[in-house]
């Protein structure tokens, strides 16, 4: 895509206004179509491609603003300290952002800790259960409207609760299912349950009233799938196997 020059200047004054390109990520060890790795000479993950390419199309050069977890991204979008964003998207999140289009759907379950009894939802979902979650998250969330009897403990990092898991401080962690089929294979012992609570939805996102920037990013994306550039970052990524999904009528914000 193409930008004309006179829009050009107007576009990049609402996207990029510090003359480079922020692009918030948040980082765990499994990396994947939403979270990024730390690497030796930056950073990894399917945000931090896009982003890149994203700052050469504007002619700008990219910053990598880093988070912990997504719900961090959504405190600092009235801030001003990111330009564009890859996030889950759901309800809460559409009054304090604008989204463009959703580029992956991610199933959500549940990893149960070594030697837990619990091999479904109906199991699981029982009085002292201590269920952990990333704080302030679409999952999060999802998970705190889909149980009625255990709690739902949110923590700041995927650190934090991959440990209180491995150590069998917590009886089970809801993430999306690449996410804990990544954990289940570094933690034996540890399964995760076949069901899906709910679908959580990726998109590109930019802080409110910034239309124009808006425009670009939705019609960035929009090329990006087509021309096979979205696919090259999934396989850059680990994710040859990752097909690559889209929005469908059938979900709904949980």
């Amino acid at each position: 895509m193409t930008t004309p020059p006179a829009l050009a200047e107007g576009l990049r004054d609402q996207i990029a206004p510090t003359g480079k390109l922020r692009v918030a990520i948040a980082i765990s060890p499994a990396g994947g179509a939403f979270w990024c790795t730390k690497t030796q000479s930056g950073y990894a993950g399917v945000p931090a491609d896009l982003g890149k390419a994203m700052a050469a199309q504007l002619g700008v050069p990219v910053e990598y603003v880093v988070h912990q977890n997504s719900g961090q991204i959504t405190d600092a979008a009235s801030k001003g300290t990111w330009d564009v964003a890859f996030l889950p998207k759901d309800a809460e999140r559409e009054t304090r952002m604008s989204f463009g289009p959703v580029y992956e759907v991610a199933d959500a379950t549940y990893i149960v800790k070594a030697g837990s009894t619990a091999t479904n939802f109906a199991t699981l979902d029982q009085g002292g259960v201590k269920v952990a979650a990333v704080n302030n998250t679409t999952t999060m969330r999802g998970a705190q409207a889909h149980l009625k009897n255990a709690k739902v403990i949110g923590y700041q990092t995927y650190d934090e609760i991959f440990n209180l898991v491995k150590n069998g401080e917590i009886d089970a962690f809801a993430l999306s299912r690449d996410q804990l089929d990544a954990m289940a294979k570094k933690i034996p012992g540890t399964k995760v349950l076949d069901e899906t609570f709910k679908q959580t939805v990726t998109a590109v996102a930019v802080p409110l009233s910034h239309p124009q920037a808006l425009d670009f990013v939705t019609k960035f994306m929009i090329e990006a799938t087509s021309s096979g550039l979205l696919r090259q970052a999934y396989d850059n990524n680990g994710l040859k196997d990752t097909p690559i999904r889209t929005h469908t009528s059938s979900w709904r914000p949980g």
